[in-house]
């Protein structure tokens, strides 16, 4: 990334603002010495604003910068005196949005210790799975998790709420070194079907991955920021990082309710709020509090934007709504912002700076603007493979994010899905999500899922599972003659299902699997 683009945009969002040359001095200094982790992120955070508060819990938890790294290395030092964790292992954090869940993956990370981030919604089964893939050396987890953490094995040590509490306050003095290597952060995959793999994520080399979003999301230093997204999943943990880099204020917590969030942003005079899909779709359902909260911008990731809900969004809030496409493989891939969502709300943006995306067809060649072909992204955060030693496709350097996508002539880029979501019926290539866009800009639907079963005639077809709004009402027929009307024949579901809600996973993505069971 080139250094004038670098500082310009530094220079914008306040990164570069004077300050007290001591503690410039003393934050250049933590990075040099510590780097890009999460605690070198903490630590320069720390040592420029050491009374400036770092964390606001839901119960009235209030943690400044100075007091979050003192905990935090207080527990660091615990671990290992305690428990003997040492660098290179592994420790497992089930733990949703609060303090104790940021002080153990930065404490991990002061050890060289890799954080594996346990997904809150595996069952026992998947934990154990995952705990004997991981290695895992301690598992760190809330009260609410006691029972489901049971069947894991009697010898590895598993540390509730009271006993990280202990570690905290009974941490002996000394000093905490730079360790030989970095502590990776282990991101596992959503797990939708079957047991999720672990994707190591690589540690920053410097400013660029920061200033590649900040560019285009415009977060400045000292922001309010409220992470609703859960921190285990890849577009959490990335606002964790980017709020520390910022020196931000983070809003928190354990889990999201639409009415307590938005009493919350408005109570903590919030500027930015981080969330998945979802959350901004139930925020729409609660009615918004007078005043409402002066926000400049909502943050999404992790999953598709239905149809219709970024400008339903936006009249209500204001054009602050940006959606970054990305995996927890390729980090990022592009941003779309108010003005292109006013125009295109289905869109996933384009490619921020220092990133590169390629449509390529099968053969690895790029094919044509309007052409689906298979998404191929380049970067600086690309994920450094499984940790049971996979990977993914990769061509001249670029990731296969394993979706289908197309770019349009003015450069904007669309999600068709995933490429082992797509059907062929008839002989012809659908998209389920195409019908499912279409589907969520009924008056009547709450939210929407599509997805292709077996048929004996063509192969497959399209199911529409639909959940209404409350009182509403809608014949399955008027639903396919809806479908018919805007897209081709081969895209109307044959089956469309009526549910009370759609199964989905913690970070809000649709269990596909639990729909298919419907067919047994």
């Amino acid at each position: 990334m080139d250094l004038p683009f670098m500082v310009t945009t530094m220079t914008r969002r306040g990164l570069l603002t004077p300050g007290q040359p001591i503690r410039i001095a003393s934050q250049l200094n933590a990075l040099r010495r510590w780097g890009w982790s999460l605690a070198g992120e903490l630590r320069q955070a720390a040592a420029r604003d050491p009374g400036r508060t770092a964390i606001i819990d839901e119960h009235g938890t209030e943690l400044t910068y100075q007091e979050l790294l003192d905990r935090a290395e207080r527990m660091a030092r615990s671990l290992r005196t305690a428990h003997g964790v040492q660098a290179g292992e592994r420790i497992g954090v089930l733990c949703r949005n609060h303090h104790g869940l940021i002080e153990t993956i930065v404490a991990a990370t002061l050890l060289g210790v890799d954080a594996v981030l346990v997904n809150t919604g595996l069952s026992a089964a998947q934990l154990a799975t995952v705990a004997e893939e991981q290695r895992l050396r301690v598992l760190v987890h809330d009260d609410e998790f006691t029972e489901r953490v049971l069947g894991l094995p009697a010898e590895l040590p598993r540390l509730d709420e009271r006993a990280r509490e202990e570690l905290v306050a009974g941490a002996l003095p000394g000093d905490l070194r730079p360790p030989e290597r970095d502590g990776r952060i282990i991101v596992l995959t959503s797990g939708t079907t079957g047991t999720p793999k672990g994707a190591r994520r690589p540690t920053p080399s410097g400013f660029g991955p920061l200033v590649s979003i900040i560019d285009r999301i415009p977060l400045h230093t000292r922001d309010r920021v409220m992470i609703a997204a859960p921190i285990f999943h890849t577009w959490g943990f990335a606002a964790l990082q980017v709020c520390f880099a910022l020196r931000a204020t983070i809003v928190l917590h354990r889990r999201f309710d639409p009415a307590a969030t938005l009493a919350a942003l408005a109570a903590h005079r919030c500027d930015a709020l981080f969330a998945v899909p979802v959350m901004v779709q139930r925020l729409m359902e609660v009615a918004p509090p007078e005043p409402r909260p002066q926000l400049k911008v909502v943050a999404v990731s992790g999953s598709a934007l239905p149809g219709g809900l970024a400008t339903r969004f936006m009249d209500v809030y204001g054009d602050v709504l940006y959606n970054l496409y990305g995996s927890t493989e390729v980090s990022w891939a592009s941003i779309a912002g108010p003005a292109e969502l006013r125009a295109a709300p289905t869109t996933a943006g384009r490619p921020p700076h220092g990133t590169l995306l390629r449509i390529l067809d099968a053969a690895g060649r790029q094919v044509p603007d309007g052409q689906v072909g298979r998404i191929f992204v380049g970067n600086e955060m690309l994920f450094e493979g499984y940790t049971s030693g996979a990977s993914r496709e990769s061509r001249d350097g670029l990731l296969d994010t394993g979706d289908l996508g197309r770019f349009t002539p003015d450069g904007l880029l669309f999600v068709d899905g995933r490429a082992d979501d797509m059907i062929v019926s008839g002989g012809e290539n659908v998209f389920p999500s195409e019908v499912e866009n279409l589907l969520a800009q009924l008056p009547q639907v709450r939210e929407a899922a599509v997805i292709g079963v077996p048929d004996p005639d063509y192969g497959q077809r399209l199911a529409a599972f639909l959940a209404l709004h409350a009182g509403e009402t809608l014949d399955p027929e008027a639903v396919r003659e809806y479908v018919r009307h805007y897209l081709a024949r081969f895209a109307v579901p044959r089956d469309v299902v009526f549910v009370k809600y759609l199964p989905r996973n913690a970070t809000g993505k649709v269990l596909a699997g639990e729909l298919r069971r419907y067919y047994g």
